[in-house]
């Protein structure tokens, strides 16, 4: 089988699905890897750096999808939907589409791809079950993102972060509040921890308690009912718009406290929650940063404009998107590894793809085969009846 790796073409991205270094697990496999070229350079693997590791080059993008049987991306079609139209018509019915692609949001997109007749798998949709934590895609993207967002701050905050002690006087360290404690809102507080800031942290879940105080964070204790707001596979749950205003209104004091706020709320497939409003974005002091990794999802401030940096109230809003793709280096290497092991549940010992639909990782990823969606979360949003998967 032939694996192919294709430059991204959304725009400013800068990833590459596979890095050489995961090269040799593939073809010991029995596979071959084929890359477009400069497919990693922007991520700082030239094509080389491909040869040394055994893998092939292409002569250009079209001999990589007419020669390849699987095609890994970042930034499949349904996170891709303007520059990767021109994709569709290359690809080959029975080929194989592993990568992002924002299934739930972009079932046009899905639509598309079935109608192709490829088999296509959404890394999103992976099951959130111990086996499958090495092919967690969303939570390496997430690790990057959590250490950026503070980086980011940092450089936008008109103070240091730690706590100095001069002949000058004592400089007073700086204070961090991130909402959300999953994978980002964990690396932003550790980040944001070992910059020498003082660190709160809230989430709607209590079970992130310990975890967020484990990386260094004070946990904000609000008087909110917890119940229910934790959902399949640990993901916060969607709650009542009067559950959002009671949160929002015993925020208000630590946000206009902070000099930084990281947040992070999101909820999958749904619009991100709005906990920061104008009012309490007004009671911050000057020179205070909010950034939003939520904003690609709509965004918890309700200032937000994605892919922005606006000022109001003398507070800096930026509304960060695909910060993973700044720092694509450690992004891609870990994403590579990510992709390839779901790979490679789906090899053979003979080096075949084999869709074994008893799989719980199989059966959730695999939103496309045969001409038809298959993803029984997809047939329910488009009003589709159920089919039996296991069948597929």
């Amino acid at each position: 089988m032939i694996i192919g790796v294709p430059k991204e073409t959304h725009p400013g991205e800068r990833r590459v699905a596979l890095v050489p270094g995961v090269l040799p697990a593939l073809l010991k496999a029995g596979l071959e890897v084929l890359i477009e070229p400069g497919a990693g350079l922007e991520a700082g693997y030239p094509d080389d750096s491909y040869r040394d590791k055994k893998g092939k080059v292409a002569a250009n993008r079209a001999d990589l999808f007419r020669m390849a049987d699987v095609i890994l991306q970042v930034r499949g079609f349904g996170t891709n939907t303007e520059a990767g139209r021109a994709d569709l018509e290359l690809l080959k019915r029975d080929q194989i589409l592993i990568g992002f692609q924002d299934p739930l949001v972009s079932t046009d997109a899905m639509k598309k791809l079935a109608g192709r007749g490829v088999t296509v798998f959404a890394l999103e949709l992976l099951p959130r079950i111990t086996r499958a934590q090495v092919m967690d895609a969303l939570s390496s993207m997430a690790t990057v993102a959590g250490y950026k967002a503070v980086l980011m701050g940092a450089e936008r905050l008109p103070r240091m972060f730690p706590m100095l002690m001069t002949a000058a006087g004592t400089v007073a360290p700086a204070r961090v509040f991130v909402i959300g404690a999953g994978v980002a809102g964990l690396q932003a507080i550790a980040t944001a921890k070992r910059l020498g800031a003082v660190v709160q942290a809230y989430d709607v879940r209590p079970s992130v308690k310990e975890q967020a105080k484990s990386v260094g964070a004070k946990f904000v204790e609000l008087p909110l009912e917890a119940a229910g707001t934790e959902g399949a596979g640990g993901y916060a749950r969607a709650m009542d718009e009067a559950f959002y205003q009671k949160q929002r209104d015993t925020m208000a004091r630590v946000v206009a406290e902070t000099d930084v706020v990281i947040s992070t709320a999101a909820i999958p497939g749904k619009k991100a929650p709005v906990l920061i409003t104008a009012k309490m974005v007004e009671s911050m002091a000057p020179g205070s940063v909010i950034v939003d990794l939520a904003a690609e999802n709509g965004g918890n401030c309700e200032l937000t404009r994605p892919g922005q940096v606006v000022s109001a109230h003398g507070v800096t809003i930026i509304g960060a998107v695909n910060l993973a793709s700044t720092v694509p280096y450690h992004a891609s290497q870990m994403y590579a590894k990510n992709i390839s092991a779901l790979l490679l549940n789906m090899i053979s010992k003979e080096g075949k793809f084999q869709l074994k639909m008893e799989d719980e990782i199989v059966r959730e990823t695999l939103v496309a085969r045969g001409g038809e969606l298959v993803q029984p979360r997809i047939r329910e949003i488009l009003g589709l009846p159920p089919i039996n998967t296991a069948q597929t």
